[in-house]
């Protein structure tokens, strides 16, 4: 009797921790869904479509806005909501557009870019300011790294009052400053420094700022919701 225990264990634990792998996988990528949908697969089409197969900036900016429009729209007319990244990303992409109907002024186009940012930076302010941080939807994935507990956790330490929101809006928060301070930086070098320098150095200027701002909105919310979110599970 005691062998016939033992050998249902074995047979059992492999199963049980695939099926555990499995719900870690299924979480992973739910959790993963919001950012990829919303802002990766708009900002890759349109990188994809201009630089890749040579579409004019309006046609690949029009063409990269179907996903967020679509997702836009079945939050308002199927959930009753708003999906804040899609209509943020949708937005940039309508400034984008609006922008390249300007022609003639070199440093006006080398400006466009930081308007399309700007708009990014300045909306992502005001989702804090109006209590929903639209940067929570790339932050909760790293954070919760697709783990069920880690998912769980997130939910009730956000939904409680108390330093973990804080943490939360302060990612946003200092994204959205980066942000705002890039297109402020890019458009001051686009009517003080020479064309040529500035098309050289917008590269460097944006790969700087995302730099800073990882490292910064690291210390000061990643690391410490982490922290929280670990000790959170272990104490359960």
């Amino acid at each position: 009797m005691s062998q016939l225990a033992t050998d249902t264990l074995v047979e059992v634990r492999p199963a049980a921790t695939a099926d555990a792998a499995d719900d870690v996988r299924k979480a992973r990528r739910e959790s993963l869904k919001p950012l990829v949908l919303d802002a990766l697969v708009p900002t890759a089409s349109y990188y994809l479509l201009s630089k890749g197969f040579g579409m004019g900036t309006m046609a690949a900016l029009a063409w990269s806005s179907v996903v967020p429009a679509a997702r836009t729209v079945w939050g308002l007319v199927k959930e009753r909501r708003v999906n804040g990244l899609a209509a943020l990303i949708l937005t940039a992409n309508v400034v984008g557009l609006l922008l390249s109907l300007v022609s003639g002024d070199p440093r006006l186009m080398l400006a466009k870019d930081s308007g399309i940012t700007g708009t990014i930076g300045l909306a992502v302010l005001v989702s804090v300011a109006a209590g929903r941080p639209l940067m929570t939807a790339a932050l909760k994935p790293w954070v919760t790294k697709g783990n069920a507990a880690r998912i769980a956790s997130w939910e009730r330490l956000s939904a409680a009052r108390g330093r973990f929101p804080r943490l939360e809006r302060t990612f946003s928060v200092v994204w959205g400053v980066g942000l705002l301070g890039e297109a402020a930086a890019r458009t001051v070098g686009a009517y003080t420094l020479p064309v040529d320098t500035m098309v050289a150095m917008g590269g460097v200027v944006a790969a700087v700022t995302i730099t800073l701002t990882i490292v910064v909105s690291g210390r000061l919310a990643v690391g410490p919701m982490e922290k929280m979110v670990e000790a959170d599970v272990r104490g359960r």
